[in-house]
């Protein structure tokens, strides 16, 4: 039977990147060197899984990754590099009991609060995802040197704050936890649209926002907020094989084929969902699960409860108040209370500095417009929203309406 290595070390990265490279930190204490290290079991992967892949590609390429690893270290050149980024604290208790998790050190690792919101998305993405450099500053929006030298500060800081590469303890948890949901949520809203690119969705993000929900979950079983977000994963998600079509084309959600959705993940999220919603206080991740879970019981579009989704948007609006948010509630309330009335709510965004060259908010005009019967409005408005979108495919679905509006 042949082999096909490279398709095979492309699936181990996909699934066992963050793994091998948290379990290679331990041995390092030092991110750089580490994936390096990392890297290299990888391209020893090509070479020597043409005779067969292992039946555990993940602890091959571990233990290829410390082999390095612990080579390296040996030399006498390891000994004069600068102090190592971190501190693997081994006489430290872990959390609830629990032995020791590397995955989950070195996520909470990529989120510590030194760091910038913008810089522990970038690094978790980079050591937790396996994306590239160039990914990254793509889906910001930025060079790739700029993006690599936002990431070289970012280890650069976290060695400056000495973090210990380990779960916080029970103390630090509650203000840490927060930090890491919102990069996982990050990483899930990255994945389900892809900011830049000729693709809608990013298939390795929304799975590594998948497994790092899971992690948590399984951390955190009692956590309000952690149960929401992993129903907001779940009933995300449960709609990614029915978002595009056969040429990759945007399927808007009313268009979408519900049938297709994935049931488990949709009984899954709504079991979560009455578990996260009564906490008090909600958290946010709650609240946008429930809105997810009232699209999924809708058997078709026009069953769609909008008046419900306007009052979990309101919840919202008045919790975490955000220029989004408002926009969002002003879509619901156009299918709510009819397109006039999403107008109305959108001209009160209109002078909003934060939305300024933000496409969603075009788009959201021109689609209301075109409903309002108000075609050369919508046609203005769609044309702005092309030029604003970086997405190929959002793009695309744009120059449709407006040909149809022609």
């Amino acid at each position: 039977m042949s082999v096909d290595p490279a398709g095979a070390v492309a699936d181990a990265h996909r699934r066992e990147w963050a793994s091998v490279l948290a379990a290679t930190v331990r041995v390092t204490r030092d991110l750089d060197l580490a994936e390096e290290c990392v890297q290299e079991a990888y391209a020893q992967a090509l070479v020597a899984w043409g005779d067969g892949v292992p039946a555990r590609p993940g602890a091959w390429l571990t233990t290829a990754a410390r082999r390095r690893a612990l080579d390296l270290h040996r030399r006498a050149a390891v000994a004069e590099r600068a102090l190592p980024l971190l501190v693997v604290d081994e006489a430290a208790p872990e959390p609830l009991g629990a032995p020791p998790d590397d995955l989950l050190a070195l996520l909470f690792t990529c989120c510590h609060p030194a760091l910038t919101p913008e810089a522990r998305v970038a690094l978790t993405l980079r050591l937790l995802g396996g994306l590239s450099t160039p990914e990254i500053a793509r889906g910001f929006l930025v060079t790739e040197p700029t993006m690599a030298a936002r990431l070289t500060r970012a280890k650069k800081k976290i060695a400056a704050a000495g973090v210990p590469f380990r779960v916080p303890g029970v103390d630090e948890m509650p203000r840490r936890l927060g930090g890491v949901l919102s990069v996982v949520h990050l990483v899930l809203t990255t994945g389900h649209t892809a900011p830049t690119g000729a693709t809608l969705v990013r298939d390795d993000l929304l799975d590594r926002a998948h497994d790092l929900a899971r992690l948590l979950r399984s951390r955190f079983p009692d956590d309000p907020a952690v149960a929401g977000l992993l129903a907001l994963v779940l009933l995300t998600d449960a709609r990614r094989g029915t978002r595009t079509g056969p040429d990759g084309e945007l399927v808007l959600l009313a268009d979408q084929d519900r049938s297709r959705w994935d049931a488990a993940m949709i009984a899954e999220g709504r079991s979560l969902v009455l578990e996260a919603l009564p906490a008090r206080p909600v958290s946010r991740y709650a609240v946008l699960a429930a809105i997810a879970a009232v699209h999924a019981d809708a058997r078709e579009a026009d069953d769609t409860d909008w008046v419900e989704i306007v009052g979990l948007y309101d919840v919202l609006a008045a919790r975490w108040p955000s220029p989004v948010v408002a926009l969002n509630r002003a879509v619901a309330l156009g299918f709510a209370d009819g397109p006039d009335a999403g107008l109305a709510a959108l001209d009160a965004l209109a002078d909003e500095p934060r939305l300024a060259g933000y496409g969603y908010l075009a788009a959201a005009r021109g689609e209301l417009l075109r409903r309002a019967g108000r075609s050369d409005e919508a046609r203005v408005a769609l044309g702005e929203a092309a030029m604003l979108t970086a997405n190929d495919v959002e793009r695309d679905l744009l120059a449709r309406r407006l040909e149809a509006l022609t």
